[in-house]
C-alpha cells in the first residue's frame, strides 16, 4: 500500500474514533476538587474509548480503491483518496472518474454526505446519486498545496561578492 494511502487510512480511522468518542456522553457524577500531583511533568492525554469498529464506522482501507456506482448500478470509477480537515473530519472524498484501464481519468471531489454506503456480501459498497456525465463535467481536483510559497520572490542579484 502506498504511503499516501496508509496516511489517509490512519487519519480517517483516527477521525472516526474521535467522532465516536465525542458522541458518547459522560456519566454525571459529582466532581471533587482536583488532587495535587507530585508528578509536575505529566501531560493530559486523550484516550481512545473504542477498541473495535462501532456501528456506522468504516475503515479508510476499505474505501481506498473501492469502486463507486451510480443509482443505476453503473461503475463510475473508484475512490482515490480521502481528504481530512484540520479537525480530522472528512472534508472530501476524491473519486477517479472516466478512466479506462487506469488511464485518462480525472479526480473529482465529492462530499462524504454524497456517498451512500451499503453492505453487500459483508463488504461496504459505495454509490452516489450523480451520473458519470455529471462527474466527468465536474471541476477537477488537484493535489497541490496552495498554502506554500507562491514563487513571487525575486532571485538574488547575480553580482554578489563574498
Amino acid at each position: 500500500m502506498s504511503r499516501m494511502a496508509t496516511t489517509a487510512a490512519l487519519a480517517v480511522m483516527m477521525a472516526a474514533t474521535m467522532a465516536a468518542a465525542n458522541a458518547q456522553t459522560a456519566p454525571t457524577t459529582p466532581t471533587s476538587p482536583p488532587s495535587r500531583s507530585t508528578d509536575s511533568g505529566s501531560a493530559t492525554r486523550n484516550s481512545i474509548s473504542a477498541n473495535h469498529l462501532l456501528p456506522g464506522q468504516i475503515r479508510a482501507t476499505e474505501m481506498n480503491g473501492a469502486t463507486v456506482y451510480d443509482k443505476d448500478n453503473q461503475n463510475l470509477g473508484d475512490i482515490k483518496d480521502i481528504i481530512l480537515d484540520k479537525d480530522g473530519r472528512v472534508a472530501a472524498v476524491i473519486l477517479n472518474v472516466g478512466a479506462t484501464l487506469g488511464m485518462g481519468g480525472k479526480y473529482v471531489a465529492v462530499a462524504m454526505n454524497d456517498i451512500k454506503v451499503t453492505t453487500e456480501n459483508n463488504k461496504p459498497r459505495f454509490s452516489v446519486s450523480m451520473t458519470k456525465d455529471e462527474l466527468k463535467s465536474a471541476r477537477p481536483t488537484t493535489f497541490t498545496d496552495k498554502s506554500g510559497p507562491t514563487g513571487t520572490s525575486t532571485p538574488p542579484p547575480s553580482d554578489r561578492s563574498r
